[in-house]
């Protein structure tokens, strides 16, 4: 039986594996990849470390749980753990189930990757941007934008999204498939920083604090998360609001008002606060909050409560001053204007409609023999190797069912 041709389109995560996959079951591949080399996202993720999976991770972590349970099911975390096992990485799991490479390297992953695409006889070309997909026949024809032509039985389109574009993912794929008749959602930046409408985020700059921070619309809290926050010159940013960018970007995309608000002492009881403050009336207002909050917050806390002088003593505080500035340590509001965008966001949300997409071959319902792999479909997950797991399973499915002589 002939074997048949399949094109990557696409040399990250999910194609990568795709392709892997693909040739192990005896189909001839080449990945087309538009930068001079492969896997360029891949040495950016876990901060250089590689959050390659989560081994707490289900398709409920997921925007569409019932499109991604069939994937997972067939790839979850045990799978993927074992199977870069059998390619040389050994696992190392940490807290909340991030699971890294013991050297703690994502260039292990490109390091094995070539190692593997090589010896199965994967045919990768770089430098190598597509600008057409057609359908010829049974099959279809790939064009480069220098004009080159490539035929393919089946075609599995790996792209990405539209997140750090600067390692190639510009959305181009995107027209790719809308062109054959698929649906696109629509697309904003997640996992990302935020920017707020504060005049103190010049003096909080580059503060870092653990503490709460609770997305809120109309004064309801939407979601609430606890980590690292980190003060920038343009916002904020760290895990907790890295979370709780999506929905904060979903909302602020349909012209929605949001806040976050900061709970600087999650851990400490209101009355202790106070004992404190009545405890210290005989000293200045911002030494009274030494040892409490970081030394740079304390300027622009005692502005914000209203209170004029720095270094007015506690007792001469009015009620209303005093009790404004202990809020604030509990409910500090900042509004979010927006995000910082696709250059600094982490994972795209929207993408290829899933009503588009069988969900067990990852296959166009649209058009036979095309697939769909990672960041292009319009699923997505929190940080923490979610994302990186989906592109895997996905590509585990693609690559597997554009192999299969069988479904000819």
């Amino acid at each position: 039986m002939k074997r048949p041709e399949i094109i990557v389109i696409g040399g990250g995560a999910s194609g990568i594996l795709a392709a892997i996959v693909a040739r192990h079951s005896g189909a001839n591949v080449t990945i087309l990849e538009k930068n001079p080399r492969i896997g360029k996202k891949i040495l950016a993720t876990g901060n250089g470390r590689c959050n390659y999976t989560n081994v707490l991770a289900t398709a409920a972590d997921y925007n569409h749980p019932d499109f991604v349970a069939p994937v997972l099911e067939r790839f979850g975390p045990d799978r993927t753990i074992a199977f870069f096992e059998g390619l040389g990485i050994a696992p190392k799991v940490e807290e909340e189930g991030k699971a890294f490479p013991r050297s703690e390297q994502a260039s292990s992953f490109l390091d094995v990757f070539l190692y593997e695409l090589n010896a199965s006889g994967v045919n990768v070309v770089c430098d190598a941007p597509v600008v057409r997909l057609v359908q010829a026949g049974r099959g279809f024809q790939v064009i480069l934008a220098d004009g080159t032509r490539h035929d393919a039985d089946k075609v599995i389109l790996s792209t990405g999204g539209k997140a750090m574009p600067s390692s190639g993912s510009d959305g181009s794929g995107y027209a790719l498939a809308e062109r054959l008749g698929h649906q696109l959602t629509p697309i904003y930046p997640a996992l990302a920083k935020l920017t707020l409408d504060s005049p103190y985020l010049k003096q909080l700059d580059g503060v870092k604090i653990p503490g709460k921070a609770e997305l809120l619309h109309q004064g309801i809290v939407l979601q609430s998360e606890k980590d690292d926050i980190l003060f920038t010159k343009y916002g904020i940013s760290g895990p907790t609001i890295l979370r709780l960018s999506r929905k904060a970007n979903e909302l602020t995309l349909q012209g929605k008002t949001v806040q976050v608000r900061v709970v600087l002492l999650d851990t400490v009881n209101r009355a202790d606060v106070e004992k404190r403050f009545a405890a210290a009336l005989d000293r200045p207002v911002d030494f009274s909050l030494i040892g409490l909050v970081h030394k740079k917050l304390i300027p622009a806390l005692i502005k914000e409560a209203g209170i004029l002088k720095q270094d007015i003593l506690v007792s001469k505080l009015t009620a209303t001053e005093r009790k404004k500035l202990i809020d604030l340590l509990f409910d500090w509001r900042f509004i979010v204007t927006g995000n910082r965008g696709f250059e600094d966001a982490q994972v795209t949300v929207g993408g290829i409609a899933v009503s588009d997409i069988d969900p067990v071959t990852m296959e166009s319902k649209l058009v036979p023999g095309l697939y769909f792999t990672g960041e292009i479909v319009d699923i997505d997950g929190p940080c923490g190797g979610f994302n990186l797991q989906w592109a895997w399973a996905s590509g585990f499915a693609a690559g597997t069912a554009a192999s299969d002589t069988g479904a000819d």
